[in-house]
């Protein structure tokens, strides 16, 4: 239950979370992948089919009116596993590992036994990213501003 008093249908996300991240056994190693990284093996639309997929994981946590600092949580989740799954070998390494509708179940799940804890944890997660972000952008700029000043100098003395 949310705190609005909406109900999250956590045992069959959870069933999804376990098909599209952990229903294959690896024989002799003891570890489990989904179909999730087996579609990213798809060039071109699997990472993309892999992304819907999770939405939908998504959409029942906003349907389920989860606060706004737990929903781009778990869109991080997705977003990071299509873009690094989207790079050959890597990204797909990436994928099996990574398990982000595993990962946003769980996030569901905490919520629903301790919200407060949860939502003050993805708020400083949003917060780290946007921080990350601006950091990036003044970096850029910075960067973009030393090359300008660099052929400034190198033309006109």
């Amino acid at each position: 239950m949310t705190s609005e008093g909406q109900k999250i249908p956590l045992q069959r996300l959870d069933r999804m979370a376990w098909f599209l991240d952990n229903s294959i056994k690896i024989p002799g190693i003891n570890y489990r992948i989904g179909v999730d990284g087996l579609i990213g093996l798809i060039p071109g639309i699997g990472d993309a089919t892999g992304a819907l997929l999770s939405m939908y994981i998504l959409a029942e946590g906003a349907r389920a009116r989860l606060p706004k600092a737990v929903l781009v949580r778990m869109a991080w989740n997705i977003i990071l596993d299509s873009l690094i799954g989207a790079i050959p070998v890597v990204g797909d390494i990436f994928d099996f590992t990574w398990k982000a509708n595993a990962r946003n179940v769980r996030l569901m799940k905490e919520y629903s036994h301790a919200s407060h804890r949860t939502v003050k944890q993805s708020r400083w997660f949003v917060g780290g990213i946007i921080a990350a972000l601006i950091l990036v952008i003044f970096l850029t700029c910075l960067l973009a501003f030393s090359l300008v000043r660099m052929l400034w100098t190198a033309v006109y003395g």
